[in-house]
């Protein structure tokens, strides 16, 4: 009993400087951190969200807003906004929607 109650007390002391070695390692590394978020570009944060409203009925000026691109863009913003990966499926329906009219202005 009291040897496990010697290793239950070094095991937590063991943490506990562990722990320690990792809040002091992680203060010298933020500025080197900032420096690296700093250095890449602010779209790779944007998250290629579209801002706005969307109007009742899809118009092309929506459709290129939405998606820019067709093919790679659809691939890119559906990605990030997956129904099975926690994604609103009306964004979803709204952004294969855009593809659906600019492949379809795209082929006439």
């Amino acid at each position: 009993m009291a040897s496990t109650m010697v290793a239950v007390g070094l095991t937590i002391a063991a943490a506990g400087f562990a722990g320690r070695y990792v809040l002091q390692a992680m203060k010298h590394m933020e500025p080197q951190v900032k420096q690296v978020f700093q250095s890449l570009p602010k779209s790779t944060f944007s998250g290629g969200y579209y801002r706005g409203g969307f109007e009742p009925k899809m118009t092309k000026r929506e459709a290129a807003l939405i998606l820019g691109k067709i093919s790679d863009a659809h691939g890119r913003i559906m990605l990030l906004n997956d129904p099975d990966k926690g994604g609103s499926p009306y964004i979803a329906a709204k952004i294969n929607e855009a593809k659906d009219l600019l492949e379809g202005q795209a082929k006439k």
